[in-house]
C-alpha cells in the first residue's frame, strides 16, 4: 500500500488530487513543476548572491534574523510552550489510540530501528557538537548564564546543566512530533500525498492543491536545504579540526572540502540503495558508535561522577524548565535570545526536514506511541548523554583540568579538548569524529528523501537519479559556499533558514488546529 493510499473503512477526503499529479518528467526526474521551479530559483539566488557578496548577504541576513528573533520571542516561546502540551495531551486523550495507517497496520521497523533513524536525523549531530561546549559555555558564562546565574558556582553547574536539557530535550522534540504526527496521519489515515500541504487539508480544502500548498512545500524545501548545505558546512570545518587537533592535517579549505565531498559521496550510495539498505543501516551504525563511546567514556572517567551528573541534569531540568520557558521579563537577554529563542527558530526551521522523515518510517504505530516514542525517549536519552559528555567536561572546568579549564575558545573543539583528559584519547577522539561524519551523512541522506519527495508532489517512489540529484547538490552548495565566502556565506544562509522560521511557526500552529480536527474524526474507529 503506498503512502498516499488510505486504509480500508476509514474515512478519506474527498479529493481526486493524486500524489505527483502535476509533475513534469525531464533529464530522468519526476517533479513537481511550480514547487521544484521556485524553489531551484529561490535557491540558486539565495547562493549565488552569498558568494557574489559574503558580507553584505551576511550583514541582511543576520539583521533579518535578529529582527526575526528580537521581535517575536515571545511568539517562539509561546509556540514552543505549546507544542509540548499539545503532544503530551495527545498521550493521554482517547485519540492516542488511533493507529497511523489504521486499526490492521504493522509498523514496518523494528523499535530500536525506528528509534534510531528518527535520533539519527533529528539531532545527533548536534549532540555530538553541543554536548560538551553547551554546559560548559553556561557554566563559565562564556555567552551568558542563564537565568542570570553567578557563573563558575554550583548553582551555575545545575543551572548550565539544566539550561542544555531545555534546549534539547521536549520542546525540540515536541517541535518535530507535531509536524511528523500531522504527516503521517494524513497521509497514512486520509489518503493525502506525503507532503507538507496536505497537513493544511481539513482546514483549507481544495486550495491546498493551489497558491497555498506551493507556498507551504516551497518553505519547507528552502529551510530544508539550507539548514542541510549549512550544517553540512559547518559540519567540515569541525571535522578539519579535529583532523588537525588529532593528526595534524592542516585544516585548510582543501581538506574541508574533502571531508564534504567524502560524507556527500556516502550519503549517494545510501540514498541510492533506498530507506531500507541505506538510510536505516547507516542510522542503526550510528547509535551503535555512539552507545559504544557514551559507555566508554562512562566507564574510563570519573564513574560515579557521571552518574551524579545523571541526577543533577535531570533534577536541573525540572527545577528550571517553567522559568527557562517564561518569555516575560527576561532580564538574561543575551542568553535568552542568543541561545533559547535562536534554537527555537532552528528547530523550527529543521522541523519540515525531520518532521517528513520521522513521519515516512513511523506508519503503523499508535499516535500514543508515537508521541512517546518521539517526544519523551529521545529526552531521556539526550539527558544520559549530556550528563556523561557534558558532566565530565564540567567537572574538568571544575579541577581546573585540561584546556577546557581556561574556557571555551573554539566550540568545535571542545569535545576533544574534554577527550584529551581521557584514557586512549586518539582512538576515542578519532571514533568521536569518525561518528560526526556518520551523523552527517545520516542527516544528508534522510533529507534527500525528504526533499525529493516534497519536490515530488508527495510521490515516494521517484526515480533514484532524484535522489542522487539532491544530495549531490547539498554538498554543492557546502562547497560553493565555503569557496565563495567562507564561514560568511555560510552563517547568511543559517541566518535565512532561522528566518523562515518565523512564517513556519504561524502554519505549525495552523497545522495542530488541522491535525486535531483530523484525529476527532477518526475517534469513532478507536476500538
Amino acid at each position: 500500500m503506498s503512502a498516499n493510499t488510505p486504509h480500508k473503512g476509514r474515512d478519506e477526503y474527498s479529493t481526486s488530487y493524486q500524489a505527483g499529479q502535476d509533475n513534469v518528467q525531464f533529464l530522468g526526474l519526476d517533479v513537481h513543476n511550480l514547487v521544484f521551479g521556485i524553489s531551484a530559483a529561490i535557491i540558486f539566488a539565495f547562493v549565488i548572491g552569498s558568494i557574489a557578496f559574503p558580507g553584505d548577504a551576511k550583514d541582511l541576513l543576520m539583521s533579518a534574523r535578529g529582527w526575526s528573533i528580537n521581535n517575536f520571542d515571545w511568539f517562539f516561546m509561546i509556540a514552543g510552550n505549546f507544542f509540548v502540551l499539545f503532544c503530551l495531551a495527545l498521550i493521554f486523550l482517547p485519540m492516542g489510540k488511533i493507529r497511523l495507517g489504521g486499526t490492521e497496520a504493522k509498523p514496518e521497523h523494528s523499535t530500536i530501528t525506528w528509534f534510531a533513524m528518527l535520533f539519527a536525523a533529528g539531532m545527533g549531530i548536534g549532540l555530538m557538537f553541543w554536548s560538551v561546549a553547551e554546559p560548559v559555555a553556561y557554566y563559565t558564562g562564556w555567552y551568558g548564564t542563564p537565568l542570570n546565574v553567578e557563573a563558575n558556582t554550583p548553582a551555575a553547574e545545575k543551572l548550565a546543566m539544566g539550561a542544555t536539557m531545555f534546549h534539547w530535550g521536549l520542546h525540540p522534540w515536541a517541535i518535530y512530533g507535531v509536524v511528523a504526527l500531522a504527516l503521517a496521519f494524513f497521509a497514512y489515515n486520509k489518503g493525502l500525498p506525503l507532503t507538507i500541504r496536505s497537513a493544511f487539508y481539513p482546514l483549507f480544502g481544495e486550495r491546498v492543491w493551489g497558491v497555498l500548498g506551493h507556498f507551504v512545500d516551497i518553505l519547507a524545501v528552502i529551510a530544508t536545504i539550507f539548514g542541510l548545505a549549512t550544517s553540512l558546512g559547518f559540519g567540515a570545518q569541525q571535522a578539519t579540526s579535529g583532523l588537525h587537533f588529532l593528526f595534524g592535517i592542516p585544516n585548510t579549505l582543501m581538506t574541508q572540502i574533502i571531508v564534504i565531498a567524502v560524507v556527500t559521496g556516502v550519503a549517494i550510495f545510501s540514498v541510492a540503495r533506498g530507506l531500507d539498505g541505506g538510510v536505516k543501516l547507516l542510522s542503526n551504525i550510528n547509535m551503535l558508535i555512539a552507545a559504544l563511546l557514551a559507555v566508554f567514556i562512562l566507564v574510563v572517567g570519573h564513574t560515579g561522577a557521571i552518574f551524579g551528573a545523571i541526577g543533577t541534569f535531570f533534577l536541573g531540568y525540572v527545577e528550571n524548565i517553567i522559568p527557562l520557558s517564561n518569555w516575560v521579563g527576561r532580564e538574561d537577554q543575551t542568553f535568552y535570545h542568543g541561545w533559547t529563542v535562536f534554537y527555537w527558530a532552528w528547530w523550527i526551521s529543521w522541523s519540515p526536514f525531520v518532521g517528513m522523515f520521522i513521519a515516512r518510517v513511523s506508519r503503523g504505530r499508535t499516535v500514543r506511541e508515537f508521541i512517546i516514542a518521539v517526544l519523551l525517549v529521545p529526552t531521556l536519552v539526550s539527558l544520559v548523554w549530556m550528563a556523561i559528555f557534558g558532566g565530565s567536561a564540567i567537572e574538568q572546568v571544575e579541577n581546573g583540568v585540561g584546556a577546557l579549564a581556561n574556557g571555551i575558545s573554539d566550540a568545535s573543539l571542545a569535545m576533544f579538548q574534554m577527550f584529551e583528559q581521557l584514557p586512549l584519547t586518539s582512538l576515542i577522539s578519532f571514533v568521536g569524529i569518525v561518528l560526526v561524519l556518520v551523523f552527517f551523512v545520516t542527516s544528508s541522506d534522510s533529507g534527500s528523501l525528504v526533499i525529493d519527495g516534497i519536490t515530488a508532489g508527495g510521490k515516494t517512489d521517484a526515480p533514484m537519479a532524484q535522489r542522487v540529484f539532491w544530495a549531490v547538490l547539498e554538498g554543492i552548495i557546502a562547497v560553493a559556499l565555503l569557496i565563495g565566502g567562507g564561514a560568511e556565506a555560510l552563517t547568511a544562509i543559517q541566518a535565512a533558514a532561522i528566518t523562515i522560521g518565523l512564517p513556519f511557526t504561524l502554519l505549525m500552529l495552523v497545522m495542530c488546529i488541522s491535525l486535531w480536527k483530523g484525529l476527532q474524526s477518526d475517534l469513532k474507529f478507536v476500538r
